[in-house]
C-alpha cells in the first residue's frame, strides 16, 4: 500500500476561488463585514482580559464606495494586524484567525458573538476584484501600520501602511465584470439582506436630518427655522429582539420587531414563541404565529436563519419540520452545520435535534396558551387551526403534545376538546353498531338544509372547513377508537347515523323502477345514482348527497395524497328519493306524460337549487317552469 499527500498548486487556487467558492458573488460583502465584526468584537474580549486598555466607545464598521477610484472599502476600528499577522492570516487560505483567537481565549469568549469559522471569507473578495489592498494597524503598543496587496495571483507584497488608529481597511478594486458593486442601491440591498442584525453598528453613507437652526433664527411663522444636516447612516440593528431576554421585552417590543422583519405586513401576529436554549446546543430566536385563516399556501421564505446574527438563508426546510414553515420569525444558532460558503445546511444529528426541539417548544407554547386562557385561545382558533391540523398530520409527537388543545367548533359557535365533544354526542350520535358518528359541515350556509335536518333529529354538527379537513378527519378516525366522521350532506340523516331498521316504504318495486327510469332521463346516469329511502313526510322529496368515501378521496387528491390516483376524479352524487313524500306519489299517479316529466324535473331542480348546483340556462328554465306551474 502506498501513501502520499495531495498537493494544491497555489497558481490554480485563485481561479477556483473567483468562479466556484460561492454560488452568489454578492456574498463577498457579507464575508468581509463579518470579518470586520469579528475584529471589533475581539476588542471586547481583550478589554475584559486586560490585554486592551483603550476605549470601546465608537466601535463601528463603515462601508464606502469611491466610484471614481472604482473601489469598495470595508473599514473597522477593531484589533487590526501587525505585518507578521497579515502574513499569517492573509497568506494562508482556509486559516481562520477567529478560530485561533477562540482557542487562545477559550473560556473567556462565551457570548462574544465572534462569527468566523472557515477562514475563507477574506478570499471571497477576489471574486469581484482585480486587486485587493489591506491597510491595518494593530492595537498592540508600538505597532506600525502595514499595507498588504495582491492582484489575484499567488504573489503579494507588503509595505508601510497609512492607518493612524487601530483597525483594518479592506479596499477592493472592483473588476470590469462586477461594476454593479459600485452602485449604492446594490450595496445597500446586500447589507440590508445579510447584515441587518449584526452586533456592531454598520455605517453606510449619510442621511438627511432636519434640526432647529442653532442660530435661533425664526421662519415667517415665527417658528424656529429648520435646517437640513447630514448624519451617519447606521443601517443595522445591533441588538435585535431575539438577543434580549424575554423579561426585558413587552408585547409592543415583539410586535415592533415583527414589523421590522416584515415591513409590508400590516397585521400584528397572534402570538410569539421566544426560543432560548444553551444545552445541548445554542439556539435563540422568535417565532410568530401569523393569521393563517384557511391559507395553507406555504410561505417558506418567512423564517430567517442566522448564525451569530449573520443572515444565512430563508430556506429553512431542513432545520424545521415542514408544518412550521407556516410560521414567521428568526432562528439563530452558531451550532447549525453549514458548508464552506455558509449558504447551505449540512444534514447531521445536530440539525435533527434542533428541529425536534423547535417543534416541542411550539407544541408546549400552544398547550400553555390553551391552559392559561381557553377563551382567548378559542377566539384565535380559526386563525391557527390549519397550523394545528398540519402539525398533527405530519408529526406524531406534535399531535401527542397538542391533542388536549385541539378544538372542535360546532355550528352554534361552541368549542369543545376532543374528549368533551365525545361526551356531548355519545348518547345521541352512537349508531346501532356502537360507533360514534361525528357529523360535520364544511359550508354552514350552503349546507344549511342538511344541518337543519340533523338538528331536528337532536344531532350536533361540527364546522370543519379547513383545506386539510379530508385528511384530518381520516387521521382522527385512525386515532380515535370506534369513531367516524361524515359530512352532513353525504347521505340521508337516517343513513348517516343508523339507529334501527329502515322504516317501511310506501312504494312498490315496480313504482320504484318506474320512477327511477323517469329520473335517469333527467339527470346524468354517469354522475348520479338514484336511491330510494323510506323517510318521513316532513323530509325533502328529493335530496342530492355526495358519498363520503368518494368525495373525501377526490378532495384528498386535489390537495395531495389521495391514494396514488392519476387524473381528476369526476364528482359523484346520490339522488335520494323520499319514498314516503306526497310529491313522489303525485308524480307517480300523474297520467299526463308531459306533466309527469315536468313535475319530476321540477323536483330534481329544487334539490339542485338547495345545493347551489343550478346555474345558467338550467336555472332560467327552472324559473320559467315555476312560473308556469304557479299560473
Amino acid at each position: 500500500m502506498a501513501k502520499g499527500k495531495i498537493k494544491v498548486e497555489s497558481e490554480n487556487i485563485f481561479p477556483v476561488i473567483k468562479k466556484f467558492l460561492y454560488s452568489d458573488h454578492e456574498i463577498f460583502l457579507r464575508e468581509l463585514v463579518s470579518n470586520a465584526v469579528d475584529a471589533t468584537l475581539k476588542l471586547n474580549v481583550l478589554s475584559k482580559t486586560g490585554d486592551f486598555k483603550g476605549t470601546l466607545e465608537g466601535l463601528q464598521i463603515e462601508v464606502s464606495i469611491d466610484k471614481d477610484a472604482g473601489t469598495l472599502t470595508v473599514s473597522d476600528n477593531g484589533i487590526g494586524m501587525t505585518e507578521q499577522e497579515t502574513k499569517q492570516y492573509l497568506n494562508q487560505v482556509a486559516f481562520s484567525g477567529a478560530e485561533e483567537f477562540l482557542k487562545k481565549y477559550e473560556g473567556q469568549t462565551k457570548d462574544s458573538g465572534i462569527i468566523g469559522h472557515f477562514g475563507l471569507g477574506f478570499y471571497s473578495a477576489f471574486m469581484v476584484s482585480q486587486k485587493v489592498e489591506v491597510q491595518s494597524l494593530s492595537y498592540k503598543e508600538d505597532s506600525q501600520p502595514v499595507k498588504w496587496e495582491c492582484d489575484g495571483n499567488p504573489e503579494y507584497k507588503t509595505s508601510k501602511g497609512n492607518r493612524t488608529e487601530h483597525g483594518t481597511d479592506v479596499i477592493i478594486h472592483i473588476d470590469d465584470e462586477s461594476k454593479e458593486f459600485l452602485e449604492e442601491d446594490r450595496i445597500r440591498g446586500i447589507l440590508d439582506k445579510y447584515c441587518k442584525f449584526l452586533p456592531v453598528p454598520i455605517k453606510f453613507g449619510m442621511r438627511s436630518e432636519w434640526i432647529d437652526d442653532p442660530s435661533g433664527e425664526k421662519d415667517e411663522n415665527d417658528q424656529p427655522k429648520r435646517i437640513e444636516t447630514k448624519v451617519e447612516n447606521i443601517i443595522n440593528n445591533p441588538k435585535p429582539a431575539w438577543t434580549k431576554k424575554p423579561k426585558d421585552l413587552s408585547e409592543e417590543d415583539y410586535n415592533s420587531f415583527y414589523k421590522e422583519l416584515y415591513p409590508t405586513t400590516f397585521e400584528d401576529p397572534l402570538f410569539h414563541i421566544h426560543l432560548n436554549v444553551d444545552h445541548p446546543f445554542h439556539l435563540t430566536g422568535i417565532l410568530y404565529f401569523p393569521r393563517l385563516k384557511n391559507n395553507i399556501q406555504l410561505q417558506k421564505n418567512k423564517i430567517q436563519l442566522f448564525s451569530n446574527q449573520v443572515f444565512i438563508t430563508d430556506s429553512v426546510e431542513n432545520i424545521v419540520p415542514e408544518f412550521l414553515t407556516l410560521l414567521h420569525g428568526v432562528i439563530d444558532s452558531p451550532d447549525i452545520p453549514l458548508n464552506v460558503s455558509r449558504s447551505f445546511l449540512q444534514e447531521d444529528r445536530q440539525v435533527k435535534q434542533i428541529s425536534s426541539h423547535i417543534s416541542k417548544k411550539v407544541a408546549d407554547k400552544l398547550a400553555s396558551l390553551f391552559k392559561k386562557d381557553r377563551d382567548d385561545f378559542a377566539s384565535k382558533w380559526d386563525d391557527i387551526k390549519v397550523f394545528m391540523e398540519y402539525g398533527a398530520l405530519t408529526d406524531e409527537k406534535f399531535f401527542d403534545r397538542i391533542k388536549k388543545a385541539l378544538l372542535f367548533k360546532n355550528s352554534e359557535g361552541e368549542f369543545f376538546t376532543i374528549e368533551e365533544y365525545k361526551e356531548k354526542i355519545k348518547e345521541s350520535q352512537t349508531d346501532k353498531d356502537g360507533k360514534l358518528v361525528h357529523l360535520y359541515t364544511n359550508d354552514p350556509d350552503g349546507q344549511h338544509q342538511f344541518i337543519s335536518i340533523a338538528k331536528n333529529k337532536g344531532y350536533d354538527v361540527l364546522v370543519l372547513d379547513s383545506p386539510l379537513t379530508p385528511h384530518f378527519v381520516q387521521f382522527l378516525e385512525q386515532k380515535l377508537e370506534n369513531t367516524s366522521f361524515t359530512r352532513v350532506d353525504s347521505d340521508s340523516i337516517d343513513k348517516l347515523i343508523k339507529k334501527e331498521d329502515a322504516a317501511e316504504s310506501n312504494l312498490s318495486e315496480d313504482q320504484e323502477n318506474e320512477l327511477k327510469g323517469l329520473l335517469e332521463n333527467i339527470v346524468d346516469k354517469q354522475q348520479y345514482t338514484v336511491q330510494f329511502e323510506a323517510l318521513t313526510e316532513n323530509d325533502q322529496p328529493l335530496t342530492i348527497t355526495q358519498p363520503e368515501f368518494f368525495r373525501r378521496m377526490k378532495e384528498q387528491q386535489e390537495l395531495g395524497g389521495g391514494m396514488m390516483m392519476t387524473g381528476n376524479m369526476p364528482d359523484m352524487f346520490n339522488l335520494v328519493v323520499n319514498a314516503n313524500h306526497p310529491l313522489i306519489s303525485k308524480i307517480l299517479i300523474e297520467q299526463d306524460a308531459e306533466k309527469k316529466a315536468n313535475l319530476a324535473e321540477q323536483a330534481v331542480d329544487l334539490a339542485k337549487l338547495s345545493q347551489n348546483m343550478l346555474t345558467g340556462e338550467k336555472l332560467t328554465k327552472f324559473i320559467q317552469r315555476s312560473v308556469a306551474l304557479i299560473d
